[in-house]
């Protein structure tokens, strides 16, 4: 069953910043299921049906933009909503708008920064800024 608000999906070859990540969203009301790389996000992503799926970008075997653009060509995970959580250098936000990502934030984060990019993701509300630190946003909005 999923959590009050929904199931993400959190994708980080490091365990602490996973397990960082989960502590957060299940306090706030998520089911929470990691993997430590793209391959096990593509191997766990059908039977547990996220609402929302966070990417690091570097990560070993299968990378964090080539793993959006895999869910992205696959129907049946096109419409998941994908945040990128990493150091959102001007190449990440770059290659993540073209791989499809919705949103980016900037390591070290907020942890509540976090999860309001998390309900925005699982809400369909991502509209702030990306600006390379905080917050959540489709790729190329601001706010004023």
């Amino acid at each position: 069953m999923s959590g009050a608000y929904g199931r993400v999906l959190v994708v980080d070859d490091n365990k602490v910043i996973r397990q960082l990540i989960r502590v957060n969203l299940e306090l706030e009301g998520f089911e929470v299921v990691t993997a430590a790389d793209g391959v096990e996000c593509l191997d766990l992503v059908h039977r547990i049906r996220p609402d929302v799926i966070t990417l690091d970008v570097v990560m070993p075997r299968l990378g964090g933009l080539e793993t959006a653009s895999g869910l992205r060509s696959d129907p049946r995970t096109r419409h998941v909503p994908i945040a990128v959580i990493s150091g959102c250098t001007p190449y990440e936000v770059d290659a993540g708008v073209s791989a499809g990502v919705d949103a980016f934030l900037a390591k070290p984060f907020e942890p509540s920064e976090l999860v309001r990019m998390v309900h925005r993701l699982a809400a369909r509300e991502d509209r702030p800024s990306v600006d390379g630190r905080s917050g959540a946003g489709r790729a190329g909005s601001t706010t004023s």
